[in-house]
Formats: C-alpha cells, sequence, structure tokens
C-alpha cells in the first residue's frame, strides 16, 4: 500500500524461549529452526494480526530507513508475506486489513543483504546467506522499497535467521495454494448483510441491471455458460443479441478460440455496440447455420461492421513483461544509469511507448464507436489481455459514466475480472512463463488521462495507486485467479458442477471457503474514510456526470452506416472485406493469414474522406459530447513518478499532494528549488544574455 497508516502490532520481544500455541494453550519452547511455524500472542488475542492459515516463522528488531524520520520496530516474516511493524502501532479494527509495510512473498521482486559499505548479497529463493547483515532491503514488484538496518548488541543472530527465512520462505511460497482470501467475517464483518460496494457480476440480476442501465435494448443475458460447460475462462453470464437463441450461441461459440465468441462488451448511448471475442478457430468446419449464427452475432443487429484486429500495431506479451522489467531496474535506487542519461535509459525500456500505442489505438475505436451506429468487434485470439485494455480505454474515452468512481470499478470488475483476464498468470504468481503485467499496463494508461484531464475523472491518482497495489493483496480472489470458475470454485459456489469445457484446467486445494462478498472493492476494510476520501479528485467538475449527457437515444451528431458494409480496422485504416467469416463460400481461405479478402474497389483513404469522425477531421467537426481524444506524441506521455519512484524518497518531493498543508510544504520545496537554480546575474546581464546580436557576437 503507498500511505503510512495502522498497522499490525505483534507484541513481541526478543527472548530465547518463544510463546508456541497449541490445543492446550501456550507453552514455551526453544527455537530449533528457521522455519518452524508458530503463533505468538499479538496484543493479548491469539495472531490476531495474522490471516488464516498465516504463521510467524521469524522475526527481527530494526529501524526502517529511507524515510524521515526513520522508525523503529520489528521485522516480521511469515509463511505468506514479510511486514515491517513500527513500535507502538495498533491495529484498528476499522481497517483490519490495512498495512503500507505488507509484502507478499510473491511481491518481492529482489532481495539484498548487506553488511558495511561495500559487502552486498542479491539472495534468490534458497540461496544461503553468506554473513550476518547489517541491512536488508526488500524491492517489491510494484515499485516499493523497505528497506531495515538490524540493532546490534547480542541480536545478529535474529538478524541472520529472519534473512534466511525470508529466503526460504520465498522458495517454498506458493501462491496459488496459499493465498486463498479471507472470509468476511475473519474481516469483522457480517456476510449475511454486507452488500458488495461493487456489482461483482456473479448473478444474472447484476448482468441485467447493469444491461438496463447502459440501454442496451437490443440485448439479453444468455445463461448458456451458467455451469461452465462453454468456456471456464468466460463469465456464467453474458449478453447476446435478444433475436439469438442460447441453442445458435452454444454452436457459434464453439467456432472461436477457446470457446469465447463474440458478446457485447459495451452498449454506446448513441447506438453502436462494442462487442469483443476471441480469434476464429479456423481449423472448425461450420455448417451454414452456424455460420449464420456467428454473422447474426457480429453484426448484432447493425448494418455496418467493423472487425479490429486488436493486437495489430500493440505489443506482445513477451514485450509488455520485458519492458516492465527494465522499468523496475531503472527506478531502483541504485541504478547503474547515470543521471544524464535516465531519460534516454527511460526511453530504452519501451514502456512509454507502448503506453503510447495503447492510447492511440483506443482513440481510433473510440472514434469509429462514435461516429456512426454500427457494430465495433473486438478481436484478439484469446481475448483475455488486450481487448479487455482496449475495451476499457474505449468506455473511459467515451462516456463520462465510466470516469466516475463507481463507474471505474464497475468497468474493471466487468471487462477484466468476469471476463476472465488470467491475473495470476500475468503477475507472475505462478511462475509461468506468460507473465506479462497488462492490467499494469492498462491502469499507466488511465493515469494518462487523468493528467491530461484532470476535471474529467472522478477518481484520483491515490485511487489509481491502491487499485495498482492490491494487484498482489493476500485478502481477496479478485486479482489471485485467472478465471470466474477458479474464482467461484474456492468460493464454494458451485462445487457441484462438471466442467465439459476446461482447457489448463489445475485443480485448486480443498479449504476454507472464501466468501465471494469480500472484494478488492471493500476498501473500507484497509483504508480508514480520511484516506477514503482521497481516492476523489478535488479537481473533479460536477458538471460532467453522466446524469447531465445524452438521453439513451440516438443522438443526431450519430449516423447509420451504409448498408450491409463489413470492414477490417487495422493499422489506423479501414479496409472493406467481402465477408465477415473466414469459411463462407472459399474453403481455401483456412489457409490463407490474412483470413479474408479485401474489395479493391475502395481504398482507405476514400472511407476516411466518408468517415467524419475519423481523427484527421476533428479539426473541422465539433467532438461529440463527453468524448476525450488525448494526445499521445512526445512529452504528452509521461512517468508515473508517484509510483515508479517510490522506492527513491527524495524524487518524491515536488509531487502534488492530496493535502493544503501536503501542499504547502511542496510549494516551499519547488521555490527553494527554484532559487538555487535562478542563475545570479543583474536585469541588464540577463537581457544580454538574450540578445541574439550578443550571442552573435560572442560565437564569433
Amino acid at each position: 500500500m503507498w500511505w503510512g497508516g495502522r498497522g499490525q502490532s505483534f507484541n513481541i520481544a526478543p527472548q530465547k524461549e518463544e510463546p508456541e500455541m497449541g490445543h492446550s494453550g501456550p507453552k514455551f519452547v526453544q527455537r530449533t529452526g528457521m522455519l518452524e511455524p508458530r503463533s505468538r500472542q499479538l496484543d493479548g488475542h491469539v495472531a490476531s494480526g495474522c490471516l488464516p492459515g498465516e504463521q510467524i516463522l521469524a522475526w527481527a528488531p530494526g529501524v526502517r530507513k529511507g524515510l524521515e524520520p526513520e522508525l523503529p520496530g520489528t521485522l516480521i516474516c511469515t509463511n505468506l508475506r514479510v511486514t515491517f511493524q513500527p513500535c507502538g502501532w495498533q491495529r484498528s479494527q476499522e481497517t483490519p486489513l490495512s498495512s503500507e509495510y505488507d509484502f507478499a512473498l510473491v511481491n518481492i521482486g529482489r532481495l539484498e543483504a548487506v553488511s558495511g559499505l561495500s559487502r552486498v548479497q542479491l539472495l534468490r529463493p534458497g540461496s544461503p546467506l553468506k554473513f550476518i547483515p547489517e541491512e536488508i532491503l526488500i524491492h517489491g514488484r510494484d515499485f516499493r522499497l523497505l528497506r531495515v538496518a538490524f540493532e546490534a548488541g547480542g541480536l545478529e543472530p535474529q538478524a541472520f535467521q529472519v534473512t534466511m527465512a525470508i529466503v526460504q520462505a520465498r522458495a517454498q511460497n506458493s501462491q496459488v495454494q496459499q493465498y486463498a482470501g479471507i472470509p468476511l467475517s475473519k474481516a469483522g464483518q457480517s456476510s449475511g448483510s454486507r452488500k458488495p460496494p461493487v456489482p461483482l457480476l456473479e448473478t444474472s440480476e447484476d448482468w441485467e441491471a447493469e444491461r438496463k442501465k447502459q440501454g442496451a435494448g437490443g440485448w439479453r443475458v444468455s445463461t448458456v455458460n451458467e455451469r461452465f460447460d462453454i468456456a471456464t475462462s468466460l463469465p456464467r453470464y453474458f449478453w447476446v443479441p435478444k433475436r439469438t437463441l442460447d441453442s445458435e450461441v452454444r454452436r457459434a461459440f464453439g467456432h472461436f478460440h477457446q470457446g469465447r465468441g463474440p458478446r457485447l462488451s459495451w452498449h454506446h448511448p448513441g447506438g453502436s455496440d462494442l462487442l469483443r471475442c476471441g480469434g476464429f478457430y479456423t481449423a472448425s468446419d461450420p455448417n451454414k447455420e452456424d455460420i449464420r449464427a456467428v454473422e447474426s452475432m457480429l453484426q448484432a443487429g447493425h448494418s455496418d461492421v467493423v472487425l479490429v484486429d486488436t493486437v495489430d500495431e500493440l505489443p506482445s506479451l513477451a514485450d509488455v513483461q520485458l519492458a516492465h522489467l527494465r522499468l523496475r531496474a531503472l527506478c531502483l535506487p541504485d541504478s547503474s544509469a547515470a543521471e544524464e542519461k535516465w531519460l534516454s535509459a527511460l526511453e530504452g525500456t519501451r514502456w512509454l511507448d507502448y503506453v503510447r500505442s495503447c492510447l492511440r489505438k483506443a482513440s481510433d475505436i473510440s472514434v469509429l464507436v462514435t461516429s456512426r451506429v454500427r457494430s465495433v468487434v473486438l478481436q484478439e485470439r484469446g481475448d483475455r489481455d488486450f481487448n479487455g485494455l482496449l475495451s476499457s480505454l474505449v468506455q473511459l474515452l467515451s462516456v463520462p459514466e465510466a470516469r466516475t468512481l463507481l463507474g471505474f470499478q464497475s468497468l474493471v470488475q466487468r471487462e477484466w475480472v468476469a471476463a476472465g483476464h488470467p491475473f495470476l498468470t500475468r503477475l507472475g504468481v505462478t511462475g509461468a512463463s506468460e507473465e506479462a503485467p497488462v492490467f499494469l499496463l492498462f491502469l499507466d494508461c488511465v493515469w494518462q488521462l487523468l493528467q491530461q484531464f484532470p476535471a474529467e475523472f472522478e477518481f484520483s491518482e491515490f485511487f489509481l495507486l491502491a487499485l495498482h497495489d492490491s494487484a498482489r493483496v493476500p485478502d481477496t480472489l479478485t486479482f489471485l485467479r485467472d478465471t470466474p470458475w477458479e474464482r467461484g470454485k474456492q468460493g464454494g459456489q458451485f462445487n457441484s458442477y462438471t466442467q465439459i469445457y476446461n482447457p489448463g484446467y489445475c485443480q485448486l486445494p480443498a479449504g476454507n471457503s472464501v466468501n465471494s462478498q469480500l472484494s478488492v472493492w471493500d476498501w473500507d476494510l484497509r483504508y480508514n474514510s480520511e484516506q477514503i476520501l482521497q481516492f476523489h479528485n478535488p479537481g473533479y467538475d460536477p458538471e460532467h456526470c453522466p446524469d447531465s449527457w445524452l438521453p439513451r437515444q440516438q443522438p443526431s451528431f450519430m449516423v447509420p452506416g451504409p448498408p450491409s458494409s463489413v470492414w477490417l480496422f487495422s493499422r489506423g485504416a479501414l479496409t472493406p472485406l467481402n465477408q465477415l467469416c473466414p469459411w463462407r463460400d472459399n474453403p481455401s481461405l483456412l489457409a490463407v493469414s490474412s483470413r479474408w479478402l479485401p474489395r479493391a474497389a475502395i481504398s482507405s483513404e476514400s472511407l476516411a474522406d466518408q468517415e467524419w469522425g475519423l481523427p484527421s477531421h476533428w479539426g473541422a467537426c465539433p467532438l461529440p459530447p463527453g468524448l476525450l481524444l488525448p494526445g499521445y506524441l512526445g512529452p504528452q506521455i509521461r512517468l508515473w513518478r508517484r509510483c515508479y519512484l517510490r522506492g527513491r524518497p527524495e524524487v518524491q518531493k515536488g509531487l502534488s499532494a492530496p493535502t493544503i498543508s501536503g501542499l504547502q510544504d511542496e510549494l516551499s520545496h519547488l521555490q527553494e528549488l527554484l532559487r538555487k537554480w535562478t542563475p545570479r546575474i543583474s536585469p541588464e546581464d540577463h537581457s544580454k544574455k538574450r540578445d541574439p546580436n550578443t550571442i552573435l557576437s560572442q560565437s564569433r
């Protein structure tokens, strides 16, 4: 987390013999090994500061360094996380899951032991410690840094033990096996009366309410995947055209990669529909009825259909992962990049380039959606990564409702969590080779929009930081499962269901069921009311609220598309297509990489002239109400310093603060910097220096 707040009180003191809780009560045992699990009394209650199934492995007193003032406390290693407990801090009953100093074991990206001025050892999982450390540095994958100096005076063995405990716990840790979430009862909440702060879209009623909210009259909630026999990566319910039967949905979805057929992602108030689907499964052999069902679902009742090649012009998953690793290495306090070459090194990571690419493509798609009444279909082979990113960005750019705090949380829940984004794999929790932080790339894109349009968003940068840091918290299943089926299975919602289609299924461990009502959106369990107030953007303009925007009818600025027109949007241009599906009329198309044969009669340039909404024409035409078109050239894309440079506290000075007193302190700091940087020359000398004639005379 990013706030200094209430931590956990572990009421422990150095001693040779330590209490261990058994079935018959506490008893004292001699420490015989570093990884012997034992519970301790925490403020008079047994293990009250621990999560369910969590056990303390080792601890040592120390001082947190790198911040002013330095904080004395205790470094504690458990089987789930490493936490630093400042002296005198108590856990709040109002925010039972709150702690800024928690580092989940899977969140530890780099661990270093330091002795003296020059002795540094990089500790990998399972590696031995060669000396007794004086300091330990824990670098989080979320760019946080925990630096703890151990106390001397006979406590060196504890420093060695807690360091080795962290090393061995990282080697033994299995996030999938151990992080099972927290029932509401363990968080001091009543599961029966508590309503989720954001609809979790786990029931057909949730989906129907959202459909009505969007005004999608031509769509209905399908229950064809209620038992996950179509695809375990899909939600139990989703939207399909009202006239399409569930039997047709079942047949059509079988001709798409991983069974992820076309379904509604979002209905634009003006009448357009944004769909998403997986890639065509070209090895299948659909009959005419199946092809007709697929085409009907892609058209969604529109005569104008645009297929968007989602991954075109966007980085691959491997590119995203490599860029994130380079960015994290560059932002380390001990980065090898020289200060004068730091910006060049930042450019070399390619991270900002990928942010720019995502924003540019999302802008183009938002224009396609808002310029004409049509069906716009996002097509990605797996339909679980960049489809969610682009769909979310398009909605943020197109309607003010998605830019409210509740609207944005609902958007993430629908387009990422319910849609089956593989959080566990992409965030590197499983150790699989498919790691790629696509969701964190999306949050960076949202931050860029927040910087360019500060009055348009109800939520603040601090909310984005809280969401960024929550990606690896161990107390909910929101971001700790890859599919809705796994999330519901762990919660015991449908243990009796039999899965017919289940690619890549991995049996989850049996254990305590998780109450599905506890989600990452339960912010009041981690943050107090004062902190939650900082989630709100003080510069938000209420005039942009959704109630004052467009009615749920087709506005005048949107016009119907030409009859029976099919287009492929790729590389920033629209190309006409002969057909929607690759199988129809010509079986040999299955072997053609392009999958479609474009007509040469109409060029993409002539279409751009007809498409008044394309970016090149926005200068001559007024923007539709509520539409944002971000800049993505050069310095318009900036580094998210408050997130990525958190390991460098000195860099954080000068960033805007969330409170008036904080702004005053940072204003004083900036004024001091200005005085230091302003040349001490007279106005006359200053004017001479600016005079072109003076410059020319000096150059001769």
